[in-house]
């Protein structure tokens, strides 16, 4: 079915996208994989190039437009060229929103500048070794102190992680409170008692450094403190809705990719001297892959619309992450199943896809915890 939600506008910086994507990401990403991180100078092309800070205002550098179709077509392409590693969706529609709507006048001008040229790459620090979807388990506390924070804890699992010059950090600023007593805390790059553990060797994203991050007495500014003390939760909850929906438009977008891919492979894969495709199996796996992708790409592009417009609720963004994700998730599966014994190989597209993907129905919170969130709402 022809998609609707674009205009020419989105079309264009499509194709600044995939050009940005053909020059300074494909011809690189091998030796990224092989490193566990992308290089800087990466970064500092998409902020030359206009990628980074999307929805920041002009003033700050940034490209002052809140369509989230823009950032819906960053993530497209990037799921399409099998370059997670360079993590701009997190660091635009995920931790952007939080600088741009809880920070003071003081905290643009000193962080948003950096953030749109590339040369501030940040991070949001809220999984610990003992909690990830539950944040009352959160233990990483943040003592008043007068002129400053003292942080102590650990995080972990935490993408730019080694990169990161900005992290903002959940913490306990009132230990009482449960997940409401918990604020936004932004560390910077060279705090005292700061310190990053290694990068996180993991099955799949392997460009992308994922690392352990400690504070031991790191004395942060009181005026690093951001949105409101005890306010962390509201915060987060306000901004998960863009963020699932960000993973979810990359879960359809890898799904048809896996489609397309898969397609024209089993046209020209022979065996039983005739091409697999002629296979009455092989074309209803295609068939049923193919419904579902036409269905979900339907109730994803109409969420997307939504949330340009500003208003897709939490439930429906949660039902666009589980349902986009598992079935990237299927698809993977299936896709490698259909190639055989080259499907097993690292070297081809459906084996990376299969293990870079395997983390969607995890980060931006499970899919058992988006089905609570929905029978919640239904059940209340």
């Amino acid at each position: 079915m022809q998609r609707q939600i674009f205009t020419e506008e989105h079309e264009a910086f499509r194709e600044t996208v995939r050009t940005f994507l053909t020059k300074e990401v494909l011809p690189h990403y091998e030796q990224w994989e092989k490193d566990g991180i992308v290089s800087r100078e990466a970064w500092l092309a998409a902020g030359r190039q206009g990628l980074l800070g999307l929805a920041v205002p002009e003033e700050y550098g940034g490209g002052g437009n809140t369509d989230f179709r823009y950032s819906a077509v960053l993530a497209e392409e990037f799921t399409r060229a099998g370059t997670p590693g360079l993590a701009l969706g997190l660091h635009n529609d995920i931790i952007g929103p939080y600088l741009t709507g809880l920070g003071t006048d003081e905290q643009k001008r000193r962080w948003l500048p950096g953030f749109c040229s590339g040369e501030t790459i940040t991070a949001i620090a809220m999984t610990e070794p003992g909690a990830g979807s539950d944040l009352q388990g959160i233990r990483t506390t943040a003592e008043d102190k007068g002129d400053h924070w003292l942080l102590n804890g650990s995080k972990t699992f935490i993408s730019n992680g080694i990169l990161a010059d900005l992290v903002v950090v959940v913490a306990k600023t009132t230990p009482e409170g449960g997940a409401k007593g918990l604020s936004l805390i932004v560390v910077e790059r060279g705090a005292g008692g700061f310190e990053r553990g290694r990068n996180l060797d993991k099955i799949g994203q392997k460009s992308q450094d994922t690392a352990e991050l400690f504070f031991n007495d790191v004395r942060v500014p009181k005026e690093n403190l951001l949105g409101e003390r005890d306010g962390a939760f509201i915060h987060l909850m306000t901004n998960l809705a863009q963020e699932r929906m960000g993973i979810a438009v990359a879960g359809i977008a890898a799904a048809e990719h896996l489609l397309e891919i898969t397609t024209k492979y089993v046209k020209e894969r022979e065996a039983f001297g005739r091409p697999l495709s002629k296979l009455q199996h092989i074309r209803f796996e295609i068939a049923e892959m193919a419904t579902e992708c036409a269905v979900t790409r339907t109730f994803i592009d109409r969420c997307i619309v939504d949330h340009s417009d500003g208003t897709l609720d939490a439930v429906h963004a949660s039902m666009a992450k589980w349902w986009a994700t598992e079935l990237q998730k299927r698809a993977a599966d299936r896709c490698l199943q259909l190639y055989g014994g080259y499907g097993y190989m690292a070297e081809y597209p459906v084996a990376k896809a299969f293990t870079d993907g395997r983390i969607q129905t995890i980060y931006g919170g499970t899919t058992e915890i988006m089905k609570e969130i929905i029978g919640r709402s239904l059940l209340a």
